[in-house]
């Protein structure tokens, strides 16, 4: 699919969502919309590996789009399913059953399928619990299928889940649905919902131009740039990974075995759910990725608080994009971390200069009247709005 087909798709499915959300905020349909979009991916693969895994034995339904190929198959041979399962799990490295499908939710959506809700609510929890290896506990927490905002009564809520699901089937069967298609629909649709909420995009993913520049920084030979991009990264950093686009992106400038395993920590529940479901939606394995819960300002992840230099992770790049000049609540107890012991806080008004100090301890790093000392420039601290804009300036000349 071409770039303009891709931004159509975009377009369509946000039309669907525009015209289906009614009173409904963006924040709150976007949970769903996405989680649907990212079921349609999970759904699709698994498919298509046990196509691959059945060869002839796989059903053949012959454009009969009622009857889903994967259930006739686990109806006729239950003898063989824990088989079956076990081989394509190490393939794709999780499993779908049949009633949970997109094809199967797609079918009782155009029936208006009173068991709708029912099974919408059994597939995300076997998702979450039992599909991957790896547990994906509270990945659609923030999807609330009980909710009065989609009817006050049992039957509302199915029958608006049903016109929902049915309008996003209707509207992907207009365009081939392959990982990187339904990965850009994706954070197109992440952008569209939080402009339709009040908010920046930022806040949710980087925006490509800015990505590409800074994967296309970190991708290349440090020690002799003009030779290109390195042939290999074995793991790389997003401290604030949002939505996870920034890390994805130096992913693909690296190509699927350029990297061996990437990192990301995210402190909001919504958009940290949004980076599990977009790493896994653009192709990866759940043993290729770590996404942590977590706050590089308050808590920090463990791993990342090793105090042993000889234990503490190595990264072969780090990226990130995070919110510059926000508040922060500097405390004693937060002097005391062992990150911020030797160097000082930063004041009140650049949360972002403390991120940095957090990610980058600087080897001269301490405060002297009124600057925090590095090798390369001095960033000052001012009082109010902190512009790290022209800090960012100064440090890249």
């Amino acid at each position: 699919m071409n770039d303009r087909d891709k931004t159509q798709l975009g377009k369509t499915l946000w039309g669907i969502a525009d015209d289906l959300r009614g009173a409904m905020n963006a924040d709150d349909f976007r949970d769903y919309m996405l989680s649907f979009l990212f079921l349609r991916y999970l759904s699709d693969n698994y498919e298509a590996a046990a196509q691959k895994e059945l060869g002839r034995d796989y059903p053949q339904v012959e454009g009969d789009g009622r009857r889903v190929p994967l259930a006739i198959w686990y109806a006729n041979n239950p003898d063989d399913v824990a088989d079956f399962e076990k081989q394509v799990r190490r393939k794709v490295h999780y499993v779908i059953k049949p009633d949970h499908l997109w094809a199967s939710i797609a079918n009782l959506a155009r029936t208006q399928n009173g068991e709708l809700l029912n099974t919408l609510q059994a597939a995300f929890k076997y998702i979450e619990t039992e599909s991957f290896q790896s547990t994906f506990q509270g990945l659609f927490s923030e999807i609330n299928l009980a909710s009065d905002k989609l009817g006050k009564k049992y039957e509302e809520r199915n029958a608006k889940l049903c016109t929902i699901i049915q309008k996003i089937a209707e509207g992907l069967t207009q365009f081939s649905t392959d990982a990187d298609t339904l990965g850009d629909a994706y954070e197109y649709l992440i952008g569209q919902f939080a402009a339709g909420s009040g908010k920046k995009a930022g806040e949710f993913y980087t925006p490509q131009q800015i990505s590409s520049i800074l994967s296309g920084i970190v991708t290349l030979d440090s020690q002799e740039p003009k030779t290109g991009k390195k042939a290999k990264l074995d793991s790389v950093l997003d401290f604030a990974c949002g939505s996870g686009s920034l890390l994805l992106n130096v992913r693909k400038r690296m190509g699927p075995h350029g990297i061996g395993k990437i990192y990301g920590q995210e402190s909001n529940i919504t958009t940290y759910n949004l980076a599990r479901m977009n790493t896994l939606l653009h192709g990866m394995k759940d043993s290729e990725f770590e996404i942590f819960h977590g706050d590089s300002l308050k808590n920090d992840w463990e791993m990342l608080r090793e105090p042993n230099p000889a234990k503490k992770p190595k990264f072969d790049a780090a990226v990130a994009n995070p919110p510059f000049s926000f508040r922060w609540e500097p405390t004693e107890a937060i002097g005391e971390d062992v990150r911020f012991k030797n160097h000082g806080l930063a004041p009140k008004s650049a949360a972002d200069v403390r991120l940095f100090i957090a990610r980058f301890p600087l080897p001269e790093g301490r405060r002297r009247h009124g600057h925090y000392s590095a090798p390369w420039r001095a960033i000052p601290w001012r009082s109010g709005r902190a512009n790290s804009h022209q800090a960012a300036d100064r440090w890249a000349h």
